[in-house]
């Protein structure tokens, strides 16, 4: 069993993780510090969040590319609501934020399912509408910390049990992905329709709907993280997580969650959020240029399909090999 692990994607990467952090710790001995590990992993809880929803979408053998666009838009109207109403309760803040990631992502399922549009299509028209939007309502002004309320600031800050609320939010999407991906017949139909879409039809899946689904979850995540990240930095504008769509897909790439769906973990979805995250935080601390996270991101995500396509090319010659001795 133990052995297994660390030949599978989530035990190659986490010992990758490891290694990283163990050189970083050679040049950097305080980078390691169990303080500065949380405040890492805070840095990275809103590509967590995220992650795990374009998990969700990748498994469909769709991708989501209005996260980002998304997560603007919903922290852009949340902050303009507290502006206008400081009083409103984060509860409400909170449940209008996913709802209205949910419905962003729910035009995306039902272009993808009812019109059979390609997703890269729907999501590039999406992102780019959900930007102009964001124009539109603000009039390309910001929002800044003096505009906001210091509950509504305060939320994701909070500190329980030693930890941020933004980091226990994280670790329970986490949490709640395992279950979701392991026990809920939804987790299956990812799964089953990423796999083979033909053959889940025969078992009574709607693949459609299911991708619908995929994409309504990774749209509540997005809309939830908006209110997050706006809170947490305390500004708003049109540009907001500019990008990082791509930092979520690097994510999804490099643990292991496969672009031709079907195949994946949570636990890989993690690491590769993760690793981009520590990337991001050790590279200035060592005097390294950030525009390098590119390039190793760019790398990370070379090695992982090509890992990918070396183990499917290896499943492929076992299988060939059996059918022949069965013969």
């Amino acid at each position: 069993m133990t052995l297994s692990f660390f030949k599978s994607r989530e035990g190659i990467l986490g010992a990758a993780i490891l290694a990283l952090l163990l050189a970083i710790s050679l040049r950097f001995p305080a980078f390691v510090a169990p303080s500065n590990l949380a405040s890492v992993f805070n840095d990275t809880a809103p590509l967590i969040i995220l992650t795990l929803g374009q998990m969700a979408v990748i498994l469909t053998r769709c991708i989501d590319l209005s996260v980002a666009a998304n997560l603007a838009l919903t922290g852009m109207i949340v902050a303009m609501l507290n502006t206008m109403m400081p009083e409103l309760p984060i509860p409400v803040i909170l449940l209008i934020a996913i709802t209205l990631g949910a419905l962003m992502g729910l035009v995306n399922g039902l272009l993808v399912w009812k019109l059979n549009i390609p997703p890269i299509v729907v999501t590039l028209g999406t992102m780019t509408i959900y930007r102009g939007i964001i124009f539109l309502i603000s009039d390309g002004a910001w929002i800044n910390a003096h505009e906001m309320s210091s509950s509504f600031k305060a939320f994701p800050r909070d500190i329980v049990l030693g930890l941020p609320v933004l980091s226990w939010i994280a670790i329970i999407a986490v949490i709640g992905f395992v279950v979701l991906i392991g026990r809920t017949s939804l987790g299956r139909a990812f799964f089953a329709v990423g796999g083979n879409p033909h053959a889940a039809v025969y078992t009574g899946i709607n693949v459609g709907r299911t991708q619908c689904a995929a994409f309504v979850l990774s749209g509540a995540l997005a809309g939830l993280t908006g209110y997050l990240w706006v809170a947490r930095y305390a500004v708003a504008y049109v540009d907001i997580a500019g990008g990082f769509e791509l930092e979520v897909v690097a994510a999804c790439v490099i643990g292991g969650i496969s672009i031709a769906g079907g195949i994946g973990s949570v636990a890989g979805a993690l690491m590769g959020a993760l690793f981009l995250g520590i990337v991001k935080n050790a590279l200035p601390v060592i005097n390294i240029s950030p525009f390098w996270q590119l390039a190793i991101s760019g790398s990370a995500i070379i090695i992982a399909v090509a890992f990918n396509a070396t183990s499917n090319r290896a499943k492929g010659r076992v299988i060939l090999k059996e059918a022949e001795h069965a013969t």
